[in-house]
C-alpha cells in the first residue's frame, strides 16, 4: 500500500526549522507530488501535543498514512502509529523521554531561535509517562535508523526497545543525523511514498 499522507514529529526544543524536517519536506515535494506532508509545530506539553495532532490527522486515510519522528518525536511517533495502525519511521527516537527529560523541567530555549522561549513543566514528565506504547506489539511496520554515535541517547537503548523494526544502524553518526539526505531514499521506498502528481 502507498502512502499519501506523511506525517513529521520533531524533537524536544525542535521545530518545523529543523535540517530534517526541512530536507523530508523537500524531498517530499519534489519527488512524492502527490503525497500530503505535514510538519507541525509541537507545542511543549506532549498531552497537547498528541491532542493536535490527532486532531490534524482524524479525516486522513488511515491505511494510506505514515509517521516519521525524530528523538523525542520518534516517541510521540510510536504512540501515533499505534493508534493509527499506520508504518512509522523513527529516527534517533527517544526511548524513556520521562526519565531524560526530568532533569530539564523549567525554561527551555528553542534549538532554531534562542529569543523562543517556553516552560518544560513538571506534568508534563507524567503526560510523557501515559504515551508509553513499549508493552504493545508494533501496530505497522517499523523502521529506524540509530547512530551508534548518537552524543543524546544511547544508541542501545534505541535498538533494544524496536526488535521487531527494520534496523539501520550507523557506525557513527550523531544524534542529528546530519547525513540524514543519505536516508530519504530508503525512507521513501519503506513507507512506499506515492509518487506523481494525481
Amino acid at each position: 500500500m502507498t502512502t499519501t499522507h506523511l506525517l513529521y514529529l520533531h524533537g524536544f526544543r525542535s521545530s518545523p526549522q529543523s535540517a530534517k524536517a526541512q530536507l523530508m519536506a523537500q524531498h517530499v515535494a519534489r519527488q512524492h507530488p502527490a503525497v500530503h506532508f505535514w510538519c507541525p509545530q509541537l507545542p511543549p506539553s506532549p498531552r497537547a501535543a498528541m491532542a493536535m495532532v490527532s486532531a490534524g490527522i482524524a479525516p486522513w486515510p488511515r491505511a494510506t498514512m505514515a509517521v516519521v519522528g525524530s528523538s523525542l518525536g520518534g516517541y510521540y511517533a510510536s504512540w501515533v502509529a499505534q493508534q493509527a495502525a499506520c508504518p512509522c519511521v523513527l529516527l534517533n527516537p527517544a526511548v524513556h523521554p520521562a526519565r531524560d527529560l526530568a532533569r530539564h523541567i523549567g525554561d527551555q530555549t528553542s534549538w532554531h531561535d534562542p529569543a523562543e522561549h517556553f516552560y518544560f513543566a513538571p506534568e508534563f514528565v507524567d503526560e510523557l509517562r501515559a504515551l508509553d506504547v513499549r508493552d504493545q506489539n508494533p501496530a505497522a511496520r517499523q523502521m529506524a535508523i540509530i547512530a551508534k554515535g548518537d552524543e543524546v541517547l544511547d544508541w542501545r537503548e534505541m535498538v533494544a526497545r524496536y526488535p521487531q523494526a527494520e534496523v539501520h544502524l550507523l557506525e557513527g553518526g550523531d544524534h542529528a543525523l546530519s547525513d540524514f539526505s543519505a536516508h530519504l531514499a530508503t525512507i521513501a521506498r519503506f513507507l512506499q511514498l506515492a509518487s506523481g502528481t494525481d
